[in-house]
């Protein structure tokens, strides 16, 4: 067997593999914040799968940013430039907000360092770097508490010496001890703020990450580990420790490049998809119209992450999402969660435990996602994990009766109101992505996904007009699914500022052709064949005295007017409009090298009879918005291909359980994925 795909996520680690029939095994292990290390090796020891390497997604970046425990981390700054993460951008996020708050920067003052020298937009040395000056200033980090450094030279993206020169000095002073970051290697790009801030993001974040993965990777030996990264492909362990930046969103990444195999590439066809990745702690979501959306402008914890991802919206909605009152006696749901630790109350038999143990952390919960879905005859308290992990259904409706006496409504009530309110905070992150975007979803496939995705799917769908949900064979651990499907890749980028019209075909590839070189010696390095790569460039487009870009794929041997009536028609679909008469700048070329990788087959099965009686388990009350509605229980692993299931139904298989609402219908296809869809159309 070839490799096992492992995501971490807030309240599970998932596995998945390819056993030796060729079938996809799957296993989940309960997470370890302390140390996610140990979910892996209890899930690597428990699944007994035996895989020559790992193929690995880390939330280790992310809580650090999330939480403020990353490393201790200075910044060297071109004089006079060491407050740009303390001045920033002028946005406002809350445009009502009196008195907004920002987060602190990630460095604190006392190590915001400066360096004489200066380098000219046209790339010219104006000021040399004053070595005597810097010495003098590091005497501050002497002490020995900074465990990284980040350095970030105004036009360091244009001649980067100096920054290089800072670095060697770094090493011969402080020896490898001391992580340094420069900017000129994680975002040779301009815009000051945003390059400083993602070269800070990244020194915040790799020592932990570096020394994670070390003590991963021994751990793991003699299998190889691999990471995946934020923009859906995967790199070497030692260049995600050195880059750790790249790898923040490596889980939803997962998640997208999952969904999109199963939808297209694994044959059931559904190009057009919207991913629905409902999780413990959170929900993600993206649309995909023939591709996975892609952008360099992220976020991450307030601070904006200006590398090469997926463009994934995130919101605070999840199985382990709270409940509760807020002042004025609304109903809110999240984006506090109980998490794993101490998870939702259906977990622990010892309600006044738990109720102890949630106050310590959130005092205003009462009751999760999770214990509300239990209360509601949706969730199986004997099923859970296939009966390997038991649920407690009287702490959860003590859960959410403390809910509903606050509420003054039963109990039932009181979980249909959190599901809805968690719906609607899901409802309201499909439409930004699809909706405010332009896009129609009555046009596209939700594939529903994550432990807790495909029993909200429906009722998203039905809001939303989606025709059709996709519901995988593996839901529940698809993001580890999407690892173990990647591609290794490498995004490199170059800002150019160059006036589009009038370059030649020529022009364009002197642009890339240092990209190119860049790409194949770096996959060289990670033991990829050059000559096999598949190079894909795209260039960042604008009109002259717009403050932002568009990005626009380009063939490496386009010329300047193609790129120009691309953009065109970009800027028409994104805002409406175009100018054909205005100038078009360039500003910065992009190439993104994906190294040759056949990813697993997804078997096939012959349709059989539609009747799906021997998958039958049984009948049950569920409640819906109308009411208690006798429901049909199927166990999903006796579904064969061509079998139908008609609504009020619950499908219940290891990794998730599907719901499917009165009115609705589902049928099995040949890859044996679930497609649910209204009886009557929407």
């Amino acid at each position: 067997m070839a490799a096992i795909g492992i995501d971490t996520g807030g309240t599970f680690t998932d596995f998945i593999w390819l056993d030796e029939a060729g079938q996809l095994r799957l296993h989940k292990e309960p997470s370890t914040p302390a140390d996610p290390s140990q979910a892996v090796l209890a899930g690597l020891a428990a699944s007994g799968a035996t895989t020559a390497s790992v193929v690995h997604g880390s939330t280790v970046a992310t809580n650090a940013l999330l939480q403020r425990r990353g490393a201790r981390t200075a910044l060297i700054a071109t004089e006079g430039f060491a407050d740009v993460l303390a001045i920033g951008r002028q946005n406002r996020p809350d445009l009502y907000a009196l008195v907004p708050q920002k987060p602190p920067p990630l460095v604190p003052a006392a190590w915001r360092l400066e360096a004489r020298e200066r380098i000219s937009a046209g790339g010219e040395v104006l000021v040399p770097l004053d070595e005597a000056a810097l010495a003098a200033a590091l005497t501050r980090l002497d002490a020995g508490d900074v465990e990284s450094v980040a350095v970030c030279l105004l036009f360091s993206f244009l001649r980067p010496e100096h920054e290089r020169r800072i670095g060697a000095l770094l090493a011969e002073r402080f020896g490898p001890a001391l992580h340094v970051s420069l900017s000129s290697d994680i975002l040779p790009e301009y815009r000051e703020f945003e390059r400083t801030a993602t070269t800070v993001i990244n020194a915040y974040v790799a020592p932990l990450m570096g020394r994670y993965l070390t003590r991963l990777a021994g751990r793991l030996a003699p299998r190889r580990l691999a990471v995946m990264q934020s923009n859906g492909g995967v790199i070497s362990a030692a260049l995600a420790g050195a880059q750790a930046a790249r790898t923040v969103l490596s889980g939803p990444a997962g998640g997208v490049v999952g969904a999109r195999f199963v939808a297209e590439a694994g044959g059931a066809g559904y190009a057009d998809v919207i991913t629905f990745d409902m999780g413990g702690t959170s929900t993600d979501v993206a649309l995909c119209a023939g591709r996975a959306p892609t952008t360099t402008e992220g976020e991450i914890a307030g601070l904006p992450l200006r590398l090469p991802l997926i463009d994934i919206h995130t919101v605070g909605a999840g199985g382990g999402s709270l409940a509760y009152l807020d002042a004025g006696g609304a109903l809110l749901v999240g984006p506090q969660s109980a998490g794993a630790e101490p998870g939702p109350a259906a977990y622990h038999a010892d309600y006044a435990a738990w109720r102890a143990a949630l106050d310590g952390h959130f005092a205003a919960g009462q009751a999760t996602v999770t214990d509300a879905n239990l209360v509601l005859g949706r969730l199986d308290a004997r099923r859970f994990l296939g009966g390997q992990m038991a649920l407690h259904e009287g702490s959860a409706t003590r859960a959410v009766g403390a809910l509903a006496a606050a509420l003054g409504v039963p109990v039932e009530q009181a979980a249909l109101a959190v599901v809805r309110v968690a719906n609607a905070t899901m409802e309201r992150a499909i439409r930004r992505i699809s909706v405010e975007r332009g896009h129609d979803p009555r046009r596209f496939t939700l594939v529903a996904f994550g432990g807790g995705g495909p029993l909200h799917a429906c009722e998203l769908a039905a809001e939303l007009r989606i025709p059709r949900v996709l519901v995988p064979l593996t839901p529940g651990v698809l993001s580890a699914l999407g690892m173990l499907v990647a591609a290794p890749a490498r995004d490199t980028s170059r800002t150019v500022m160059a006036r589009l019209d009038g370059l030649t075909a020529g022009d364009i590839a002197a642009v890339f052709a240092p990209l190119m070189a860049q790409a194949r010696r770096e996959m060289a390095d990670e033991g990829h064949d050059p000559a096999a790569l598949a190079l894909r460039g795209a260039l960042d487009l604008r009109y002259a005295g717009q403050s932002h870009e568009l990005t626009v794929a380009a063939p490496l041997d386009a010329d300047g007017a193609a790129m120009a009536a691309a953009f065109h028609a970009a800027h028409t679909a994104r805002y409406g409009y175009a100018r054909p008469e205005a100038a078009v700048e360039l500003v910065t070329a992009r190439l993104t090298a994906t190294a040759a990788h056949t990813p697993p087959v997804q078997p096939s099965f012959a349709a059989g009879p539609p009747a799906a009686g021997e998958a039958l388990v049984g009948q049950r009350a569920v409640w819906f918005a109308g009411g208690p509605a006798e429901s049909a229980l199927y166990d999903r692993e006796r579904l064969r291909a061509g079998h139908r299931l008609a609504g009020p139904a619950v499908v219940y298989q290891y990794d998730t359980t599907t719901l499917i609402p009165p009115g609705w219908g589902a049928w099995v296809d040949e890859w044996l994925n679930l497609i649910v869809e209204p009886e009557a159309g929407l």
